[in-house]
């Protein structure tokens, strides 16, 4: 064999071990797309309380596979709590929310076993406590039962909202001074 011939036949073999047989058409991926459903209506006044306070930009989101209609992310519930606290004498500490489903007997629907339950967490630094007039605003982002997706299935949306108050007073301390001679 000449030398040519071996060089030939060492590229050629080079050249299926790096590129490796000719591969039919990859198969396409499955295209995913948000599916929203709308909350009307999409803002609500609340009141616990001496906390008041709306719930705005109500949507629940799914992810689905479009053709097949396959859920690939479950359903949440998103938007914007706006809390005041509209108290005279206390500062209010949020502790936590819960969120409730509520369907047409006044019954919870509950959420399918491999999902977590819908709580509201006040921990960004601040938006924990409201003083006297203050409002905090948080967002809004949990899970929410495939059942109530069904028409005429849900009826409400119940927030338990956890806080502690305390007594807030604004006192006046006078205390005697005298200035000595300037130097």
């Amino acid at each position: 064999m000449s030398k040519w011939a071996e060089v030939t036949a060492l590229v050629a073999a080079v050249s299926v071990i790096t590129l490796g047989c000719a591969q039919g058409p990859s198969a396409t991926a499955a295209v995913v797309a948000d599916k929203t459903y709308t909350v009307t209506p999409a803002s609500v006044t609340v009141k616990a309380g001496i906390v008041t306070g709306e719930v705005t930009e109500m949507k629940v989101t799914e992810r689905v596979e479009q053709g097949s209609d396959r859920v690939v992310s479950p359903a949440k519930l998103t938007g914007t709590l706006k809390l005041k606290n509209t108290s005279a004498n206390q500062t209010v500490r949020l502790v936590a929310g819960k969120i409730l489903y509520i369907d047409a007997q006044g019954l919870p629907i509950k959420l399918e076993e491999s999902r977590t339950e819908p709580v509201v967490k006040f921990a960004t630094y601040g938006s924990e406590r409201l003083d006297l007039g203050q409002d905090a605003t948080q967002s809004l982002d949990v899970e929410f039962p495939a059942e109530a997706l069904k028409a005429k299935k849900l009826k409400e949306i119940r927030l338990e909202l956890a806080y502690i108050p305390s007594p807030y007073r604004e006192e006046s301390i006078n205390f005697t001074v005298s200035i000595g001679a300037g130097k």
